[in-house]
């Protein structure tokens, strides 16, 4: 599939898309590379503020950063999900599952 080609799925959250082939599929701001859960994880569990994330970002308007938590909180268990999945723990779990085989 080639970029041209990736199909972009709509929300009904502004700013907030799903691309096939883009992060697996994952809801990320549109026009950008990073995904609801980067945003979610940054706010809320390494506690950065809204202005923190923007001063970080700063292409990043308030609006998408607050579009990606309204995601979050109706899209939990999806968004809770894939930082699991993307985590570092998870990531030192299999790591050390590696180094045992």
């Amino acid at each position: 599939m080639t970029a041209k080609h990736k199909v972009t799925h709509r929300t009904p959250y502004p700013y907030i898309v799903k691309i096939d082939g883009v992060l697996g599929g994952q809801a990320l701001i549109e026009g950008t590379r990073i995904a609801v859960w980067h945003i979610v994880g940054y706010y809320y569990k390494v506690g950065m503020s809204v202005e923190e994330i923007l001063a970080e970002w700063s292409y990043l308007k308030p609006a998408q950063v607050f579009s990606a938590l309204a995601y979050y909180h109706d899209h939990k268990p999806e968004i809770d999900e894939v930082r699991e999945l993307n985590s570092y723990e998870r990531w030192k779990q299999e790591q050390r599952a590696h180094a045992a085989a």
